[in-house]
């Protein structure tokens, strides 16, 4: 089977919207110090102005899915371009705080539904030999956007704006949200959900478009699929027989924020100030991260159809824990503060190999097609939940004692080695339907 020119294009659309999701996740970093003047913020405040988005997540994330059910995954993901777009030109024209939380709500709409919608529109199309890869791109055009993010607000830092260098920093994202809605007008709909809508002609066109080796053949595995979901519509996500998938979704999702892995992106300028560099320098060693979380990421997916998903769970576990509890030891103890960079940099490395290289594949895969949009959403959901709560307390948190949380994230990564080892499955080299009977819910 080839690599078709549909299937690559596909795919690479489907995955920017993960640039789009990596730079609004990253660039408030560069911001939250001038931010912090401008407006007047407190440790509550500053908590509330990067947990707002955030907010906007979970409600983005937790209605994508029906959304996507209805149009379709590509109308929807357009949608979600308008809104990153809206809320790029909207922060950086923001005319007081009330306004700015507001675009950033807005902002925040757009990065929770494509982190539903995007994964599973390609996992849809992509074949089960490179479904683990090409679903992949998501996450590496996640940290693709983190580096360029904060590449950005480096560059920007050097050009002595002033008061407008929070404003350029958040509005440069209109750009790359232009060109995501441009690339979405090229793309096909997915084969399921044409399907679903009987379109079964446009469907047997998209698959072979997509190089699939016997297009009418899986074209009747979807068919039946389909029509056996048909048979069970009314069928709620939460049931007895989608309890093991449930528990996969919710706890890698809130794993992977309990890894400290968005506190320490949000507030990277922070941590660095708090260790005693410059505003300037740390921008620069969050640019080191965001080079290490990209090549790491590469890494990951390289590994992930090779190894498995719950072998890089595992790894990843480990190296985080030793990492998150050598920072910890760095705040208590308040010496040794250049192997923070260094430690931080280790970390990044551990976490993109593993839950950065894993997370929305696993949860694009765990769910059957019939409730796979609202499972993603579940899945994103406690993901975003998670993230909102501790982005908002970590400030907090590490204003009374800047090593407490890294503490407590290193015991989440022990925590999660030995739920992955005892519960979770592995899902590499399986097609979804036959996925789906492994666990035991078709």
């Amino acid at each position: 089977m080839k690599m078709t020119k549909y299937l690559l294009k596909s795919t690479i659309t489907g995955a920017l919207g993960g640039l789009l999701f990596g730079f609004d996740t990253a660039v408030i970093a560069g911001t939250t110090q001038q931010l912090t003047v401008v407006y007047q913020l407190t440790s509550f405040t500053l908590g509330l102005t990067v947990a707002i988005g955030l907010v906007g997540t979970v409600v983005g994330a937790m209605s994508a899915g029906v959304v996507g059910q209805r149009i379709g995954g590509r109308e929807a993901l357009r949608i979600l371009a308008v809104l990153y777009t809206i809320s790029a030109l909207g922060c950086a024209l923001a005319w007081n705080w009330p306004a700015l939380m507001v675009f950033r709500f807005i902002g925040g709409l757009g990065v929770g539904g494509s982190s539903v919608l995007g994964p599973v529109y390609i996992a849809e199309l992509a074949p089960p030999k490179w479904r683990g890869r090409l679903v992949g791109m998501f996450q590496i055009n996640i940290v693709v956007g983190i580096l360029l993010a904060y590449l950005s607000n480096y560059l920007i830092s050097l050009a002595h704006l002033g008061t407008l260098q929070w404003r350029w920093q958040l509005g440069v994202a209109a750009i790359p949200s232009l060109l995501f809605l441009v690339m979405l007008y090229g793309i096909p709909r997915s084969s399921r959900w044409l399907v679903t809508k009987n379109r079964t002609d446009e469907a047997l066109d998209v698959l072979k478009m997509m190089g699939s080796p016997d297009s009418e053949a899986e074209l009747r595995e979807i068919m039946d699929s389909i029509h056996l979901e048909r048979g069970m519509a009314a069928e709620p996500l939460f049931k007895r027989n989608y309890r093991l998938p449930i528990f996969l979704a919710v706890t890698i999702g809130m794993f992977n924020q309990l890894s400290g892995i968005n506190a320490i992106l949000y507030y990277s300028n922070f941590i660095f100030a708090a260790a005693g560099f410059s505003q300037v320098s740390g921008a620069l060693q969050t640019v080191l991260i965001g080079a290490m979380n990209l090549i790491a990421t590469l890494l990951g997916m390289s590994l992930i159809d090779k190894l498995g998903r719950k072998t890089l769970l595992l790894v990843g576990s480990i190296g985080t824990a030793l990492c998150l509890s050598g920072v910890a030891a760095v705040f208590f103890t308040h010496s040794h503060l250049n192997a923070l960079v260094w430690l931080l940099v280790a970390y990044i490395f551990f976490f993109a190999i593993s839950q950065g290289a894993v997370i929305w594949v696993y949860i694009a895969e765990v769910f059957p097609n019939r409730v796979r949009d609202k499972g993603q959403s579940l899945g994103s959901s406690s993901h975003w939940v998670m993230n909102a709560l501790i982005s908002f307390i970590f400030p907090i948190l590490a204003k009374s004692s800047g090593g407490t949380p890294f503490a407590f994230f290193a015991a989440m990564m022990v925590l999660q080695f030995f739920v992955v080892l005892f519960v979770y499955p592995e899902t590499k080299g399986i097609s979804l339907e036959q996925l789906q009977r492994k666990l035991g819910i078709i």
